[in-house]
């Protein structure tokens, strides 16, 4: 007989950014009746259940369950590299004996896979199971065309077999993309060889799961990216998935929230304030730092700045930030992490400044603000180059002869974008385009609502 309600198995990345989102889609999956078993790394359990994610909160219909990565508790778990080997090996037999185990319930038993494009090998080991599955790609579908042309990009000897550049070649993927230049494909920004073969190979399981799932979900829109969804029609548009309808404010974040900022934002004027925040991966060294905070304070402009634990790893920056606030009294604020979403549709916020990761890109564009670009790795910058010379809603910075963004140079952005009413303009049109999609009748809401709907029959029609 059919089971009493569809069981799906979702499984993420072990990062923010790709954990962040997902969440929203299980949660999302849970409003509609389905039950959901999130799995994470032991990790990222820890991490997430110890900032204000309360199990017997999630509901009924939802639970969070870990299975090892590979490392042992005490190894650095932000070594890229490490950790998806580490992945790779050991998590594809951890699943399957995961599945196996629940699936001992008949009533209980998993009805389909929704898997991460980058933890792609989980669909084939699904597949090989005989269990349903679906793709989710939490970064933009740009992105993910890089990823699907890897084997044009060796063929044409831009990328050698492994993923290494071969020269500086900019590579224009259609005629309807951006120029991107090699060094900012997905997985090389990296500064080892190591890393960038070993990212290479995880993300061409998305081009694998590309092709073996029945349905591959993004989030993102077809307003922000029409040329990109273009070239892939049978890539499903669901996003922006961002946190308004989320049963718990914190899900999936891994440092705490400080909400007194709100307080604090609520004491400025209108489109006064720069908001900051670069995510959870930006490393700054002390030079580039307090260049940033120098030329915040030389702006003249209120801030809120979000600088997380190991954004600067230099034992000196307590001390600096100490005489910095000093001189900024209540013209700024900087809290370890901030209730993102609730910050940037606050009406004292006018800008971003952002290191352009897809969730933050996603939920500035929801709330209609100019973006001031910062990115780090990876997508980031490709990101930026839609904000800026795409949507033309945002600047980059240019660094100097020693690869740093003086304090200078950050001031004069700050007025150049502010001081230009167009970039506000080009962000609120926007705005009204992505979030009209996700609406009643949007091409989002409409592909959620038809997969919502595929999980429900494809249960009906399980027979024991």
């Amino acid at each position: 007989m059919a089971t009493s309600k569809p069981h799906v198995l979702i499984i993420p990345y072990p990062a923010q950014g790709h954990v962040i989102p997902i969440m929203e889609l299980a949660q999302c999956l849970v409003k509609h009746g389905i039950k959901v078993t999130f799995i994470t790394t032991e990790a990222t359990h820890k991490l997430v259940t110890s900032n204000g994610l309360d199990q017997d909160g999630l509901g009924d219909l939802m639970q969070m369950v870990s299975i090892p990565d590979g490392l042992e508790p005490w190894e650095d778990r932000n070594d890229v590299c490490k950790l998806t080997r580490s992945i790779l090996q050991t998590m594809p037999g951890k699943l399957e004996q995961l599945i196996m185990m629940i699936n001992k319930e008949e009533s209980n038993k998993i009805t389909c896979v929704i898997a991460d494009g980058c933890m792609g090998w989980a669909v084939g080991v699904v597949k090989k199971m005989g269990i349903r599955s679906a793709a989710f790609w939490s970064a933009s579908v740009a992105t993910l065309a890089s990823i699907f042309c890897f084997q044009k990009l060796i063929d044409d000897r831009i990328i050698n077999e492994n993923g290494i550049p071969l020269n500086g070649q900019m590579i224009q993927l259609s005629e309807t993309l951006p120029p991107m230049k090699p060094e900012n494909l997905g997985w090389t920004s990296f500064e080892d060889v190591a890393t960038i073969e070993v990212i290479f190979k995880l993300l061409i399981g998305a081009e694998e799961a590309y092709r073996m799932t029945e349905w591959f979900l993004c989030n993102s829109t077809t307003e922000l990216e029409p040329e990109a969804f273009s070239l892939y029609p049978d890539l499903l548009p669901i996003g922006p998935l961002l946190a308004s309808n989320r049963l718990a404010n914190q899900a999936g974040h891994f440092w705490k929230e400080d909400p007194s900022c709100l307080a604090w934002l609520d004491q400025k004027p209108e489109r006064s304030v720069i908001y900051i925040a670069f995510g959870s991966f930006t490393i700054f060294n002390q030079t580039q730092f307090k260049e940033l905070a120098l030329g915040l304070e030389l702006s003249n402009q209120p801030f809120l700045w979000v600088v997380r634990p190991g954004l600067t790893n230099e034992s000196t920056t307590a001390a600096f930030l100490d005489g910095f606030m000093d001189r900024i009294g209540s013209r700024g604020r900087i809290v370890s992490w901030a209730p993102q979403q609730k910050v940037l549709a606050h009406p004292s916020v006018a800008c971003f400044m952002s290191h352009c990761g897809w969730n933050s890109t996603l939920e500035g564009v929801t709330n209609g603000l100019p973006f001031l670009c910062w990115p780090y790795f990876t997508d980031q910058f490709y990101n930026e180059t839609y904000i800026c010379d795409v949507w033309k809603a945002g600047l980059g910075f240019k660094k100097d002869e020693n690869g740093i963004i003086t304090r200078g140079e950050v001031k004069d952005k700050v007025e150049q974008l502010l001081g230009d009413k167009t970039f506000r303009d080009k962000a609120v049109v926007i705005k009204e385009k992505v979030t009209s999609s996700v609406r009643e009748g949007g091409c989002s809401h409409h592909n959620l609502s038809s997969f919502i709907k595929w999980i429900h029959e494809e249960d009906q029609g399980s027979v024991g």
